[in-house]
């Protein structure tokens, strides 16, 4: 089962927070809910990053830790 662990603004960021975990060894789909792209108006709600249920505390941690950087 997957778990979301971040929404993004569009898929295009949906996708880059995907790309970092993905390259942190983590598994994760983006799921836009935007009729396969028909209705792309449907991402202002939110597109999603999911992540496997027993990857959700590393997924946060991982995303944490590159958040708080761009904190000052």
């Amino acid at each position: 089962m997957s778990v979301p662990v971040a929404i993004a603004e569009s898929r295009v960021e949906a996708e880059l927070i995907a790309g970092l975990l993905r390259a942190n060894g983590l598994t994760a789909l983006v799921s836009p809910d935007d009729v396969g792209g028909l209705e792309p108006q449907l991402q202002l709600q939110g597109v999603r990053v999911l992540v496997a249920r027993s990857q959700e505390a590393a997924a946060r941690e991982l995303l944490g830790e590159v958040d708080g950087a761009g904190a000052s």
